[in-house]
């Protein structure tokens, strides 16, 4: 009897009784069926797998997109591309999608409608169309799979001007934007600044709760003219109640009251908050600081103002480093605690070293300490001490010095501050004069004043700083003034800060006792990165016969960079630098000078530019061959 088989589908009959026979049928039969499912199976996978990527695969689109604008200046035409999404996608490296390409054509109108408004051209017809079909048209739920060209096209019309404008009733001394006014480009933010501002005027005068009470806002499209009414409610006088916390904070709720120093029962004025604000940030001790006033007041007109506060981490470590070809490395860091005994007192460590591989004598050790309380004798006025020691061991002399003193610092306003102090300085010092010990009392004070924009990278403004130390050798060798003097200007010669003009002027002087008896803390030398790149490191100072040299009592100093700004965070600068050591006044009788002049390279880290300069000699007689600087910072 004949056995059946199912081979691919199909049927074999076979018949052999022989039991041989039949084994060998199956072998052929399983080498038959084996490789053909295994094919059918592959075919079916590749198959999915090709349907699968064809569902996933983007449909492509937008081949052109043509942007049409008929009226307008140039800087508005300029202004409508570059807001306009369709532009940014087809410009894109990668071909958009049908449902990008119908997103950005209906966020367009938008987009352009108000750029349009804020030049004033309150009449304007925009049309886009893609694949010939207006995009607003274009149902989100049916849309095409492909769009290949998009159009748009833009009628600027002519610009509306300002007709009839009041906003009333006005605070005494409201200054209106200068451009609101009746025959003037009736441009749409000029409409929001002039309510800003009268709005501001009133809170200035106490009303905190000025409201809108009406407005009326009308484009007359026939005689292209924008007519605004915009009535005010003043409100009452207000005065400022009490600060209260929201959430928590690791500095005690007294001391948060007496940073802030909000003025309890005074005035309203939005600047006095800006103060609060201010005068907590300073601190460094929290994160983020954001005041809000309370929509409800006290029957006697008082307004509660709450403070939500965010802690930084309490403990901070940093870490720099300098390079000169002369001085050699220097290597600085720092540990910081920002709340030691929970009143946002900061404790700080500073450790240095320099002179590393140097040529400028040998290495150079500073270590201080310094603990600062806020708020101590008002919200302006902080109280700190310090404690400093170092070694340096210079080409001209080698000091052991140690410091300790307790001083005021005082916040005078937004760009002026200083600090005065009392403190014992000792010192054993071996120079030309041979080996000295100085004992001193003096009394530091400083004064900066700082109108830079920015201070890391600024563009524009100017700094001055005044340091005026008395001071008297209790061994009694004689008493007198260390008098510091350092100005920086910066001009921005291009819109953006991309090219600035920056300068420096130092002067500096002791004055009393003479040179041999005046600490080498109080002298001054010239040449290195801090005064005169290009001559080496202290190179210049007053001989004192046999080459060799100290200190001088007197120091001019001089320095100006042309700094550019190139792409992707990097910029050159070219510099010179002058410098004068004298000894009793600033003549050239008692004294001499050198200049240096190099090339610069910088990188902006965003926290600071890197800096790197190449300088060499340019005048003097202290330095030859070409120095190199490395550090943080700009220069000044």
């Amino acid at each position: 009897m004949g056995d059946i088989w199912l081979v691919a589908g199909g049927f074999v009959q076979w018949s052999c009784a022989d039991r041989w026979g039949k084994i060998a049928l199956s072998f052929v039969v399983v080498a038959t069926v084996i490789p053909l499912v295994r094919y059918i199976l592959v075919l079916r996978m590749l198959g999915a797998a090709v349907l699968v990527s064809a569902l996933a695969m983007p449909v492509w689109a937008l081949e052109t997109a043509r942007i049409q604008i008929i009226g307008g200046g140039e800087t508005l035409r300029a202004d409508l591309r570059a807001a306009s999404l369709l532009a940014a996608i087809a410009d894109a490296p990668n071909a958009p999608q049908a449902v990008d390409v119908i997103a950005a054509a209906n966020a367009d109108y938008g987009r352009l409608l108000r750029v349009l408004y804020a030049g004033g051209y309150f009449g304007a017809v925009i049309r886009i169309q893609l694949d010939g079909r207006d995009a607003d048209q274009i149902s989100p739920f049916n849309t095409p799979d492909i769009v290949r060209r998009a159009q748009v096209r833009v009628e600027t019309g002519r610009p509306y001007r300002f007709g009839n404008v009041a906003i009333s009733p006005l605070a005494p001394g409201t200054e209106l934007p200068e451009d609101f006014k009746p025959g003037a480009i009736a441009r749409g933010p000029k409409l929001q600044e002039a309510l800003d501002a009268a709005v501001l005027a009133w809170r200035r005068a106490g009303r905190a709760k000025v409201s809108i009470a009406g407005q009326n806002v009308v484009a007359d499209h026939p005689s292209r003219r924008l007519d605004a009414d915009v009535r005010l409610n003043p409100g009452a006088v207000i005065a400022f109640g009490q600060l209260r916390q929201a959430g928590s904070s690791t500095v005690r709720p007294r001391r948060i009251e007496q940073i802030a120093g909000l003025p309890t029962g005074a005035r309203y004025s939005p600047d006095t908050l800006d103060d609060v604000a201010r005068r907590l940030r300073r601190t460094g001790t929290f994160s983020s600081v954001t005041l809000s006033e309370a929509d409800e007041l006290s029957p006697d007109n008082l307004m509660d103002v709450t403070v939500d506060l965010t802690d930084a981490k309490p403990r901070k470590l940093g870490f720099g480093a300098e390079l000169s070809s002369f001085e050699g490395v220097r290597l600085s860091g720092y540990w910081l605690h920002r709340n030691f005994f929970g009143g946002a007192e900061r404790l700080r460590f500073d450790a240095e070293i320099s002179g590393i591989g140097g040529q400028s004598g040998g290495i150079d050790y500073d270590i201080a300490a310094r603990l600062e309380r806020p708020a101590v004798f008002g919200p302006d006025t902080n109280v700190f001490t310090f404690l400093e020691l170092g070694y340096e061991d210079e080409p001209s002399y080698e000091t052991r010095t140690g410091n300790i003193g307790l001083g005021v610092s005082r916040i005078f306003g937004r760009r002026l501050q200083g600090d005065a102090s009392a403190a014992f300085r000792f010192s054993e010092t071996r120079d030309v004069f041979g080996t000295r010990g100085f004992s001193i009392f003096a009394l530091p004070g400083n004064l900066e004043w700082d109108n830079r924009d920015q201070a890391l990278k600024p563009t524009t403004g100017a700094f001055a700083a005044l340091g005026v130390t008395p001071f008297i050798n209790l061994d009694g060798t004689g008493a007198g003034a260390n008098v510091n003097l350092d100005l920086r200007g910066y001009r921005d010669l291009a819109p953006g800060g991309g090219v600035v003009l920056a300068g420096r002027a130092q002067v500096g002087a002791t004055f009393g006792p003479n040179l041999a008896n005046v600490p080498p803390e109080f002298l001054y030398y010239s040449g290195g990165g801090g005064s005169v790149r290009g001559q080496p490191y202290q190179s210049l100072g007053i001989s004192q016969g046999s080459g060799r040299q100290s200190g001088g009592t007197g120091f001019l100093g001089a320095s100006t960079e042309l700094r550019l700004d190139l792409e992707n965070g990097f910029g050159v600068v070219g510099f010179a630098d002058a410098g004068f050591i004298g000894d009793t006044d600033f003549s050239t009788n008692n004294g001499d000078w050198h200049a240096g002049a190099g090339l610069g390279l910088r990188y902006d880290t965003g926290l600071g530019p890197i800096r790197v300069d190449l300088a060499v000699p340019v005048a003097g007689r202290t330095g030859q061959g070409m120095q190199l600087y490395i550090g943080i910072g700009q220069a000044f």
